[in-house]
C-alpha cells in the first residue's frame, strides 16, 4: 500500500477533530445547528491553519444525506466523495493558476443550474486574492445576487489585497496561529495511533520551528520520524531542523548561576560541534530570560511553551532579579556586537563572560589574580571572602552615629558664591583612595545637594541680603535684580554698567555686543524704571562701548558655571558614584551633569 503522509492521513474529517480554531468554530456549529446560513465565507489566516480543511467539513455539513448539521455522518455517499475529493457539486479551485477573468467566467457559467446530486453547490476559491480585478469584477456580480443553491467558501493568507467591495459580502472569520501547547498535544496523539517513541523535547521543538502551522508540525514531524529511524529523539531533532535544544540553553543559565567559566565555555564548545546558529541561539536565551522573570514576579503567569513550565519556575528561586535583568539586557545589547563580530562564536563567548564577570554575584577580582593570590594554607579562606567582595563599597561609614549627625547640617552659602573645592589632581586622588575617604567628612544630605543645584539662584540672594556693596560694581548687580525686568529691556538692563550715579542722574555703559537690543523706548522706559526705584526723577545717560567692569549678565553667568562646576565635584567624588565606577568600570558623560534650575533675571 503507498505511504500516505502525515499531514493527509491525519487531516480532520470533523469539527470535532479540529485543533484550536474554538472561536471560528463555534460560529459556524451554531450557524449549521439553527439554519442560519449565509452564502458567502471568507476564511482568513496562515498557511497550514485549517482554512481549505474547515471549508470541505462545512461542505459535508451541508450536503451530507442526514441533513444539514454541524456534525456530518462520516459514512454517506457525499461525506465520503467530499473527504476523497471527487464530489461533484464541490468545485475546488486554485486562484493562484487561475487568475484570469475568463477563468473565472467560465468557472461562473454553471452557477444558475441546480445541484447535481447534492444539497448545495459549494464553490472553494482557495488563495482568492490571487485573482485580478477584471476576475473580482466578474465574482462580484454572482456574490451580490447568489441563486439559493450556492455557498460561495473563499480562502486566503492576505485579505488586504482584496477589495473592500468583496470582504463587505462574505461573513469573514480570521483563524490564528496555534499555540506550541496545542501543536504537541495534536502530535503526541498522532504519534500514539502510530506507534511511534517521541521524546516531548522533540515535540516542542518541532512546534516551536512550525511557527502556528499544524500541516508544517506534521509535515516536520514526518521528516523527524524518517531521520531518527523510527524513534524520535530531542537531540536529533535539534540537529535535523538546527535549532538548539532546551537542555543547553538551560545549561548556559545553570553555568551562570554557579559562576562555572569552564562549563560555561565547554557548552559553547557541544554548540559549535553541532553547528547551531547562535543567533537563534540567542534569541531562545532571551526567551528563557523572559519567562524567568516573569516566574520571578508573577508566577502564574508563565506560560508552557517549551513543556518545561515547573523547571522554569525552580531556576526563578535560584537566581535574583537582579541577574535576570542583568543577563537579559546584555543578550539584547550583545545581538548587536554579534552582527559587527567577524567570529559569531567568539561574540557568543564574550557576551556570556560579560554576563558572568558583571553578575551581582561574580567576584570581584578575576580568577587567575585570585590563583596567584592563594596559597594552598589560605585558599579556602579566599573562597568563602568572594562575598564579602561583591558588597557595595563601604556602605556602614555613612550609618555611623558621628557621621549621621554631620549629615543634617546644611552647609553654609559662601562657598556657594565663592567654590572653595577645586577639582585638582590630589583631591581627585583622595576621593579614590579609600583611607582619604575614611578620613573626610560625609557629603551633604540631598538638601544641601538641592542649595548645590540651585546655586544661580541662591548666589544673587547672598549679594541682595549685603545691606551695603563693597563697590559699584555690586551695586549695580542689586540693583538690576531689585528692578526684576525681563524680556528685551531687562536684557538691557544686565548688560550694562554703572558708570556713575549722582542725585539727578545716572550714566551707564552698555556692552557694545548687545547695543542692536538699543533703541529710545527703551532708553525712556529705562530711566523711568530707575527714576521709581529711587523714587526721585533721574537723568539717564547711556553710552556705549566696551565694558571693563563685571555686568549683572556676565555675574549671572559666572555663578552658573561656578555652581555647574562644583555640582560635577560633588557628584564625581561622592563615594557611591566612585563605588560604580570602580566595581563595573564605568565612567562618567562629559557634560551630562547640569544644575537643577535656570536662574531668574
Amino acid at each position: 500500500m503507498t505511504y500516505q503522509v502525515l499531514a493527509r492521513k491525519w487531516r480532520p474529517k470533523s469539527f470535532s477533530d479540529m485543533a484550536g480554531q474554538e472561536h471560528v468554530l463555534q460560529t459556524l456549529v451554531h450557524a449549521l445547528d439553527n439554519q442560519r446560513l449565509h452564502h458567502a465565507y471568507l476564511f482568513t489566516g496562515t498557511r497550514g491553519v485549517g482554512k481549505t480543511t474547515i471549508a470541505r467539513i462545512f461542505a459535508k455539513c451541508l450536503n451530507c444525506e442526514e441533513g444539514i448539521s454541524s456534525t456530518p455522518c462520516g459514512k454517506c455517499s457525499a461525506c465520503l466523495e467530499i473527504g476523497e475529493g471527487r464530489f461533484i457539486d464541490l468545485i475546488e479551485v486554485d486562484a493562484a493558476s487561475k487568475t484570469k477573468v475568463e477563468d473565472t467566467r467560465e468557472l461562473l457559467e454553471n452557477v444558475q443550474y441546480a445541484p447535481s446530486v447534492g444539497r448545495y453547490k459549494v464553490y472553494l476559491i482557495d488563495e482568492v486574492h490571487m485573482l485580478s480585478n477584471h476576475s473580482f469584477n466578474a465574482l462580484l456580480k454572482t456574490l451580490e445576487e447568489p441563486p439559493p443553491h450556492v455557498v460561495f467558501l473563499l480562502a486566503t493568507t492576505d485579505p488586504h489585497k482584496l477589495p473592500i467591495t468583496i470582504l463587505s459580502r462574505c461573513l469573514q472569520f480570521s483563524l490564528k496561529n496555534l499555540s506550541p501547547q496545542k501543536i504537541v498535544e495534536y502530535l503526541s496523539s498522532v504519534l500514539i495511533a502510530e506507534q511511534v517513541p517521541c521524546e516531548e523535547g522533540a515535540l516542542w521543538s518541532i512546534a516551536k520551528s512550525a511557527q502556528g502551522s499544524m500541516r508544517d508540525a506534521l509535515t516536520l514531524l514526518d521528516q523527524s520520524i524518517s531521520f531518527c529511524a523510527g524513534n524520535v529523539t530531542e537531540a536529533e531533532v535539534s540537529t535535523l531542523l538546527g535549532t538548539p535544544d532546551q537542555a543547553l540553553i538551560l545549561r548556559i543559565v545553570a553555568a551562570l548561576n554557579a559562576e562555572d567559566a569552564n562549563d560555561l565555555l565547554e557548552t559553547v564548545s557541544v554548540i559549535a560541534s553541532r553547528s547551531f546558529d547562535y543567533f537563534l541561539l540567542l534569541d531562545n536565551l532571551l526567551s528563557l530570560l523572559h519567562r524567568i522573570a516573569i516566574a520571578q514576579l508573577v508566577p502564574g503567569g508563565v506560560d508552557n511553551s517549551q513543556g518545561d513550565r515547573e523547571q522554569i519556575l525552580g531556576i526563578a528561586k535560584q537566581l535574583t532579579a537582579e541577574q535576570v535583568q542583568l543577563y537579559y539586557q546584555i543578550a539584547l545589547n550583545g545581538r548587536a556586537d554579534m552582527n559587527v563580530a567577524f567570529d559569531a562564536r567568539m561574540a557568543f563567548e564574550m557576551l556570556l563572560l560579560r554576563m558572568l564577570v558583571f553578575s551581582p554575584q561574580a567576584p570581584a577580582s578575576s580568577a587567575i589574580e585570585t590563583a596567584e593570590s592563594a596559597t594552598p594554607d589560605d585558599s579556602t579562606d579566599t573562597q568563602k571572602k568572594k562575598p564579602e567582595l561583591i558588597s557595595e563599597p563601604e556602605p556602614e561609614i555613612r550609618l555611623e552615629p558621628d557621621n549621621a549627625n554631620t549629615q543634617t547640617q546644611a552647609p553654609s552659602p559662601e562657598p556657594l558664591v565663592e567654590p572653595q573645592r577645586q577639582t585638582d589632581a590630589p583631591a581627585l586622588s583622595a576621593a579614590q583612595d579609600a583611607s582619604a575617604t575614611l578620613e573626610q567628612p560625609p557629603e551633604p544630605d540631598p538638601i544641601a545637594v538641592a542649595e548645590v543645584a540651585v546655586a544661580s539662584d541662591a548666589a544673587p540672594a547672598v549679594a541682595e541680603a549685603d545691606p551695603a556693596p563693597r563697590n559699584q560694581t555690586e551695586r549695580w548687580i542689586q540693583i538690576v535684580r531689585d528692578l526684576g525686568v525681563t524680556g528685551i529691556t531687562g536684557n538691557l538692563l544686565a548688560n550694562c554698567v554703572l558708570v556713575d550715579m549722582s542725585d539727578n542722574s545716572v550714566t551707564l555703559t552698555l556692552d557694545e555686543t548687545q547695543s542692536a537690543l538699543y533703541n529710545e523706548e527703551h532708553g525712556r522706559r529705562i530711566e523711568q524704571l530707575l527714576s521709581e526705584h529711587f523714587k526721585k526723577a533721574l537723568k539717564l545717560t547711556l553710552l556705549i562701548s566696551a565694558i571693563d567692569a563685571e555686568s549683572p549678565a556676565q555675574f549671572r553667568q559666572r555663578m552658573r558655571e561656578e555652581a555647574l562646576q562644583q555640582a560635577r565635584t560633588e557628584f564625581e567624588e561622592d563615594e557611591h558614584i566612585q563605588a560604580i565606577i570602580n566595581t563595573f568600570s564605568a565612567y562618567i558623560v562629559p557634560d551630562s551633569v547640569s544644575i537643577l534650575s535656570e536662574e531668574k533675571p
